[in-house]
């Protein structure tokens, strides 16, 4: 049963499974030619089996499949699944419930930032991926037994790692770490795309209201095509042709010729008469309602030795806690910790992460505490009492 092609068949695997605990989930895609990511596999594994289904066999219907994936008494394990719930919420509209995300898990074990999937499984089961297939069109038929085989260990080798890190969160008491890490793959928001957003992935530096006007309604336009034709938003205009449309705001089909990468015979069909009006429609947006590129807050000069300080302690706090720095602050996070103190708009002064190191960060900057050296060790310490 390890590769399922019929409905007959995956009933009978979800029969097994709908008693399941936890079941690890892994999708095999494609995108590079389409805007809409091509599914061509769903593997899956409890406890005790496993599986590849080929969902885009002509004999099979995976709605079993999806109801043990939505079950919420089954926990769903996936490994940075980002892309897994985009085919998924696309595929229903919603998200599955419960979930773990073991890079996540990882980097509050310990495990290093944003670790990839091999070295996480080399590291836990000593274990090393054939990435030979990893590359490979999964929507040519028949599969290799060398795909089927790798497809099928990215979720037999997913159970060993689920369950060494379940045991690092619970036996650490980090599991309502965790908790409050996975609510951000709930929001739906990061699944859906939004033409009128479109504009804010384009690197523009050109801060001009009314530049960014332009480029919105242009960036809006080419979404839309793109969806509309399930091709790659840069197989329909490229972004450096945007942003020079959107610096010369051309009227005419000759003048868009001009811009490099359109030509004539794309400026004077469709495609050129769909631009034009949409530079029309950006310059004639009323200036109050132009998009504005948010200034950053003045900040203090002479803040670097605050910020390495702050540097020390993440250090010192998360070597303590065995958890990634990354999943903690960034530099970014703590020049604004330097500058703002309590008022800083970061995510290390508040919920879990406050109370490993966004407090004492806080005492730092206000002089409460002081970092020593004691006995070649570094270690904290409160001012008033320790150092007075």
């Amino acid at each position: 049963m390890t590769l399922i092609t019929t409905t007959n068949s995956l009933s009978k695997l979800c029969n097994k499974l709908k008693e399941a605990e936890y079941i690890t989930v892994d999708t095999e895609f494609i995108r590079e030619r389409t805007y809409w990511p091509n599914l061509c596999l769903i593997q899956i594994a409890d406890s005790q089996n496993a599986a590849v289904i080929d969902v885009l066999s002509p004999n099979i219907n995976i709605e079993p499949l999806l109801n043990i994936i939505y079950n919420p008494k089954i926990l769903k394990v996936f490994h940075a699944p980002r892309q897994d719930l985009e085919i998924l919420f696309k595929l229903t509209n919603r998200l599955p419930q419960p979930l773990f995300d073991t890079q996540i898990a990882a980097m509050v074990c310990g495990f290093g930032e944003s670790v990839g999937y091999d070295t996480l499984v080399n590291k836990i089961t000593g274990k090393i991926i054939d990435k030979s297939s990893r590359y490979t069109d999964w929507s040519l038929r028949p599969l290799t037994q060398r795909q089927i085989d790798y497809a099928l260990g990215d979720v037999t080798h997913l159970r060993l790692v689920y369950e060494n890190l379940n045991q690092h969160l619970l036996e650490g008491g980090k599991s309502n770490w965790l908790k409050e890490e996975i609510e951000k793959l709930n929001d739906t928001n990061v699944y859906q795309t939004s033409p009128p957003e479109a504009w804010k992935r384009i690197k523009a530096r050109n801060p001009n209201p009314r530049f960014l006007a332009v480029l919105r309604e242009l960036a809006s336009w080419r979404e839309k095509e793109a969806q509309k034709k399930n091709i790659p938003r840069n197989h329909v205009i490229k972004d450096e042709a945007l942003i020079e449309i959107a610096h010369n705001t051309p009227k005419t089909a000759k003048s868009l010729a001009r811009i490099r990468g359109l030509g004539h015979r794309l400026a004077e069909g469709y495609v050129g008469q769909s631009i034009i009006k949409a530079v029309e429609f950006g310059e004639n947006i009323p200036l109050d309602q132009c998009p504005q590129v948010p200034r950053r807050p003045n900040v203090p000069k002479n803040i670097g030795p605050m910020t390495d300080y702050l540097k020390v302690l993440l250090k010192m706090k998360c070597d303590e806690h065995g958890v990634a720095q990354k999943l903690i602050a960034n530099s970014a996070d703590l020049e604004k910790l330097a500058s703002f103190g309590s008022k800083a708009d970061v995510a290390a002064i508040s919920g879990w992460r406050k109370d490993l190191f966004g407090e004492d960060a806080i005492n730092l900057i206000e002089g409460k505490s002081a970092i020593i050296i004691e006995e070649k060790k570094l270690r904290l310490v409160k001012y008033s009492k320790e150092i007075n």
